[in-house]
């Protein structure tokens, strides 16, 4: 059991990490930190969402939104 929470923790954390680049958010207080963490969840979210909605492939994939 633990074996595959820590799968999902380190799932998420790279999606964090990789497609919403969090290493590098920029913020300068907790507040813009958090404030920036939250635009790129939702903006994940959208993705997905928007991907489910048009029935691709892959739902978590950011690569069409990546300009």
């Amino acid at each position: 059991m633990l074996k595959k929470v820590r799968q999902l923790i380190e799932s998420v954390n790279d999606t964090l990490k990789g497609q919403l680049d969090l290493e590098q958010h920029g913020g300068r207080t907790i507040e813009g930190v958090a404030v920036r963490v939250a635009q790129r969840v939702l903006a994940l979210v959208a993705a997905i969402w928007h991907n489910f909605q048009t029935g691709q492939a892959v739902s978590r994939s950011l690569t069409a939104f990546d300009h």
